[in-house]
């Protein structure tokens, strides 16, 4: 993998929850990755709308950075319902 394709996998593994294992599996075999809202992925969730603020002024870098930020804010907005979040790998 180049290092964008493995940071890129790192921040979707992050904002899942899932173990990076899981989330693998899970994307392989065409899974659902469902997140349940808890500190580790509402820290990540926040890591990453940070990141977005700052290069708001600036322009996105990079596709991974466009395809990130919809990643979050479909995970955030699925998160307003209550119970298990549904976000199908992309």
């Amino acid at each position: 993998m180049s290092e964008e394709e493995v940071d890129l996998l790192n921040r979707r593994v992050l904002i899942s929850g899932l173990t990076k294992q899981e989330f693998i599996i899970n994307s392989i075999l065409g899974k659902e990755v469902t997140v349940y809202g808890n500190p580790y992925v509402f820290r990540s969730l926040q890591d990453e709308l940070i990141k977005f603020i700052k290069l708001y002024g600036k322009g996105l870098e990079d596709e991974n950075d466009d395809e990130m930020l919809e990643l979050t804010l479909k995970t955030i907005l699925a998160m307003r319902k209550k119970g298990k979040t549904e976000v199908y790998p992309v």
